[in-house]
């Protein structure tokens, strides 16, 4: 049975059946990489370099990753628009596609990448200590590129047929298990950094095999079923999802630069320890940031599915109360962030002069993190209603706004300073969007709506 009737159940109710189990499923999956953390933090006497290598590995993991969002983000509201329309046989085509585009992104990544670790590791900030961390972490981790992208990005899949609680299942499934062999590998097998890796990659696998043979189950509305390829379709895909590829590849190369600037301000004196810092602010942010884009992701087959049936009037009172529900969630995450943090950072380090440091840090970064659920819920609005020629523009005003600041503070304050370019971003980004939709959503909902009356028109 279908989890939830897209186009006939309580606006409320739905909302809170697939924004809850879709923000569960991220906060959830966020522990892949902060059990990893906690755990390499802790190895005895290398705990601290060998966390500042993986966190230069992060943002150039889940760039590689992004590649999962661009197909499966850029797929699934295709889907929901074409289920809302009633064309079953064009959905089946947008899922078959978005499968072996993920399997064939997947294999030029691995071929492409591999040759290129060193040189591209010392760019994104490994220094001579930290760089054989980096490097066992990633070689590792990348021989599990295929098992990643298929989890992720098929997973949208199933919660664009209604499926929230099973999305849920498949993350929770991946994150138990890495939880379990985390310290087996690293600590009971001597493994290491790299025991981390390969306990992740494990996880991945087993969520992998649990979404695809959900996915090709016969009694679900869109099963996997081979058609013929079609560049029509894969370009599709890839136009739709560029919106969100860009969004999550800009966070990284942020995250990236944000690297770079603290070794370069911080010299070999603090350069590694403020790195160390950003690596745990990043995993705090990740806490805010992925449950989010859970909701407002999860809930974009809400939005799409009545988009494509021209049912406007509940487009608007999902908007709304998804918006209610983002609000309420980093208001949350404010209050945690500003009180509880020391708690966090203890699951990292116990260092005395780290952990303040990155207190302060984190209280810094998340002054402005309410404003950031209104956000995200426009532009993940936007792409589900197949806007992205405007989405994507908004992403990048936020982002430009924290480049710029990023490299214009460390030039008059002390470069700790720059965790107040996510501030800067996080008023600025909001107010633009809330501007744009206010003057547009209106004509895009009335265009479809004709659109519709047209193609009726038509057909009768």
């Amino acid at each position: 049975m279908i989890e939830n009737d897209l186009g006939k159940d309580s606006i409320p109710k739905l909302v809170r059946r697939i924004a809850i189990p879709s923000m569960i499923a991220q906060f959830v999956s966020v522990l892949y990489s902060i059990v990893d953390r906690m755990y390499i933090g802790h190895i005895p006497e290398i705990g601290s370099l060998a966390l500042a290598g993986v966190g230069i590995c992060g943002p150039v993991l889940t760039m590689i990753a992004s590649v999962a969002s661009w197909i499966g983000i850029g797929g699934a509201p295709l889907m929901s628009i074409r289920l809302g329309e009633k064309n079953q046989a064009e959905a089946r085509k947008i899922l078959f596609h978005a499968l072996w585009m993920l399997c064939a992104g997947s294999a030029l990544l691995m071929l492409f990448i591999y040759p290129l670790t060193d040189p591209m590791l010392r760019l994104f900030g490994a220094s001579d200590t930290t760089l054989p961390y980096a490097r066992t972490y990633f070689m590792t981790y990348m021989a599990g590129t295929p098992f990643a992208l298929l989890s992720v990005g098929m997973n949208q899949f199933v919660i664009s047929q209604g499926y929230a609680r099973t999305g849920m299942q498949s993350v929770l499934l991946g994150t138990v298990l890495n939880i379990a062999l985390d310290p087996l590998f690293i600590f009971a097998f001597d493994m290491g950094v790299r025991g981390a890796a390969v306990a992740t990659v494990i996880s991945q696998l087993a969520s992998c095999v649990f979404v695809l043979v959900f996915l090709f189950r016969p009694t679900i509305p869109v099963p996997i079923t081979r058609c013929r390829p079609q560049a029509r379709i894969a370009g599709r895909i890839l136009l739709m999802g560029l919106t969100p590829f860009l969004i999550v590849a800009a966070d990284n190369i942020m995250i990236i630069v944000m690297n770079a600037v603290l070794q370069h301000y911080g010299g070999a004196e603090r350069g590694d320890m403020l790195i160390t810092c950003a690596t745990i602010v990043q995993s705090f942010m990740l806490l805010v940031t992925m449950p989010l884009g859970g909701i407002t992701g999860g809930t974009q087959t809400i939005l799409g599915y009545n988009y494509g049936a021209g049912q406007t009037d509940r487009v608007i009172r999902a908007q709304r109360h998804i918006i209610k529900f983002c609000l309420i969630f980093t208001s949350v995450m404010f209050l945690i962030s500003q009180t509880m943090n020391p708690l966090f950072i203890r699951l990292f380090t116990n260092d005395p002069a780290l952990t303040e440091l990155t207190g302060q840090s984190i209280r810094i970064a998340t002054l402005a993190v309410i404003p950031l659920g209104i956000q995200y819920e426009l532009v993940d609005g936007f792409t589900a209603m197949g806007q992205a020629e405007l989405a994507l523009p908004l992403s990048f005003w936020r982002k430009i706004a924290y480049f710029g600041s990023l490299f214009i503070i460390p030039l008059f304050w002390d470069v700790q300073y720059v965790f107040f370019a996510e501030v800067v971003s996080d008023i600025l980004g909001p107010l633009v969007s809330i501007s744009v939709y206010l003057l547009v959503i209106r004509k895009i909902l009335g265009r479809r709506t004709a659109y519709l009356a047209r193609q009726n028109h038509t057909e009768s």
